[in-house]
């Protein structure tokens, strides 16, 4: 009876560590409402991620049973704002991986609260730089305790005022808290 203990308490320390990105426990890490868009310019505050295993991004050489992920948040103060995220590959998140690549962005749309009423969208053709970490992913990000994403990067924006539109370099900056669906 003791060995069969020894064993499944091994096969437990061997298979229960290797889901988790780290050695804390699984969970979320990070603020509500702690992702930062901004520069001298702008500044624009996300939160509210979750995350669900839709598949959206798939890669191809990922191993059998990894799927991705789609993030998706809300800008604060209900300025109506949404980013949405694309992660192929969850099983890498506990390593620290480049913006844009290891965490592809979708969509970011935002409104800012000068008089202008500024509004901005994600510039596609400004390559994210950075990086990003995923800390306490359990069960490559579907755990139902969550997990958390650290941010350390720079986008480029189109804002738009008044009729005019220009581009503007933003860091993306932050630790923020993900609800797996």
């Amino acid at each position: 009876m003791s060995r069969l203990l020894y064993l499944s308490a091994i096969s437990s320390l061997v298979f229960g560590g290797a889901a988790c990105s780290d050695t804390a426990s699984c969970g979320q890490s990070g603020s509500n409402f702690g992702l930062t868009v901004s520069s001298d310019q702008v500044s624009l505050i996300y939160g509210g991620f979750a995350s669900g295993a839709n598949n959206d991004c798939p890669d191809a050489n990922a191993p059998a049973g990894v799927v991705s992920l789609t993030v998706t948040g809300t800008q604060s103060d209900n300025l109506g704002g949404l980013i949405t995220l694309c992660i192929p590959r969850p099983d890498q998140l506990a390593t620290e991986g480049a913006l844009g690549t290891a965490v592809k962005i979708i969509d970011l749309t935002g409104t800012d609260t000068s008089a202008a009423a500024c509004t901005y969208t994600y510039d596609s053709f400004h390559p994210p730089t950075g990086t990003v970490k995923g800390v306490g992913v359990c069960s490559n990000g579907t755990d139902p305790a969550g997990y958390g994403l650290v941010f350390d990067g720079f986008i480029g924006l189109k804002r738009t005022c008044a009729g005019t539109t220009d581009s503007v370099s933003v860091g993306m900056i932050g630790a923020v808290a993900v609800t797996a669906q």
